[in-house]
C-alpha cells in the first residue's frame, strides 16, 4: 500500500512533456504560464529540462526546485 506522499514523489520523478508541466499542480491553480511562455523559459535556460532526440521533457520536481531557489524576484523597499 502506497501513502500519498509516496505516490507523489513517484508521479514527481517522471518526465512529463510542456503540456504536463502547466497542469502538474506545480503552478497556483488559475495562475498556470501559457505554454508560449514555458517555451521562452526553456529556451532562455531558466528552467531545466531533458532533451531526448527532439523532443523536449520536464521534470516536476526539479523545475519546482529551480523555480523555488533561483528565480525569486527580490521584494521592492
Amino acid at each position: 500500500m502506497h501513502t500519498p506522499t509516496d505516490s507523489a514523489t513517484h508521479i514527481n520523478s517522471q518526465l512529463i512533456d510542456i503540456v504536463g508541466l502547466r497542469t502538474c499542480g506545480i503552478f497556483p491553480t488559475g495562475k498556470e504560464p501559457s505554454i508560449r511562455t514555458l517555451r521562452d523559459w526553456t529556451k532562455l535556460r531558466r528552467i531545466p529540462y531533458h532533451k531526448i532526440g527532439r523532443l523536449v521533457y520536464f521534470d516536476p520536481a526539479e523545475v519546482s526546485t529551480h523555480i523555488r531557489t533561483k528565480l525569486k524576484i527580490p521584494a521592492r523597499g
